[in-house]
């Protein structure tokens, strides 16, 4: 009879490519999951785990049985959710990551009402890039993920999973309040061709959509700083060190010496949650959707 954990140590092994992955994932130490795979071995009388290099790779029986450990572990998500939903309680754990400013934005309303509404159930945040989330909801390393992407660029999604829109956020341009265009009612992205730029790190979702966006405006930007946390680059902002797009979504305080415009072709981000389809009956995930679309509702009034 195979071991269902061991199952699932071959499987995070084959979806993260390494030991010391499997065990981030699995939330345990190299050596569990090591010895794991050790009486795994055992028990199919084959190796699984052959050296490469300093790490190792699946042999193919290795990799035979985690295409079987694959399906067989989505078999039991489903078996999972059909007991959740018919005892039609909302109990056990989710896990939930969020990008930062849907994080800031939409977590203390929506984790407040689930814990009020349902106090057995544990929730469990994070926060990390929407490609981040979609990666990690895939491998089933989160329940479900609240990503984003915009109105000219989108967020390629993959097959299986299922998606709520929760809200459309409205960024506007941030500049320093001496800036020329400061009082404007609106502006247009072109007119800041000449201007030095505040973006998201490269490599990240936003920072791509920000390079097309305004290359599509016919100019190459000129990036002068980059900062994760959008307070980060409003500080910056103030210190006159360019302009940025920001969010109004978690945006909380802006420091005086800024002036936010709107833009008059209206960019909008598109902020939703992704789940695996495979556990779309548990309780426990339509809870959460509920509650963060509850708290979407809630920032799109103040904002109205």
């Amino acid at each position: 009879m195979l071991n269902l954990e061991r199952l699932r140590t071959l499987d995070a092994l084959a979806r993260h490519g390494s030991v010391s992955g499997a065990a981030d994932g699995l939330h345990v130490t190299t050596s569990a999951v090591s010895q794991q795979m050790a009486k795994l071995e055992r028990e199919v009388g084959q190796p699984l785990l052959a050296k490469n290099g300093r790490g190792v790779r699946l042999t193919d029986a290795g990799r035979l049985l985690a295409d079987h450990a694959a399906r067989i572990l989505s078999q039991v998500e489903l078996a999972q959710a059909d007991i959740e939903a018919q005892r039609g309680q909302v109990v056990g754990e989710v896990r939930i990551g969020a990008f930062p400013t849907a994080a800031r934005g939409l977590f203390p309303a929506a984790l407040t009402s689930l814990r009020t509404s349902h106090p057995e159930l544990r929730v469990r945040s994070c926060e990390l890039e929407p490609e981040q989330g979609i990666r990690q909801v895939v491998r089933g390393d989160l329940d479900l993920a609240v990503v984003l992407d915009w109105s000219n660029k989108r967020l390629p999604v993959p097959g299986g999973l299922a998606q709520a829109h929760l809200l459309d956020d409205v960024p506007d341009v941030a500049m320093h309040a001496d800036h020329p265009l400061a009082d404007r009612a609106e502006v247009d992205l072109e007119e800041f061709a000449e201007d030095d730029w505040v973006s998201w790190p490269e490599g990240e979702f936003c920072y791509e959509w920000l390079m097309f966006t305004l290359r599509s405006k016919g100019f190459e930007p000129r990036i002068a700083h980059m900062a994760v946390e959008h307070h980060t680059q409003l500080a910056l902002i103030e210190a006159g060190m360019g302009v940025c797009v920001t969010p109004r979504l978690g945006r909380g305080w802006v420091p005086e010496g800024v002036r936010l415009v709107p833009v008059r072709q209206r960019m909008r981000r598109h902020i939703y949650a992704v789940w695996r389809t495979d556990a779309d009956r548990r309780p426990s995930i339509r809870a959460a959707v509920d509650a963060l679309r509850g708290a979407a509702e809630t920032v799109e009034r103040s904002e109205a």
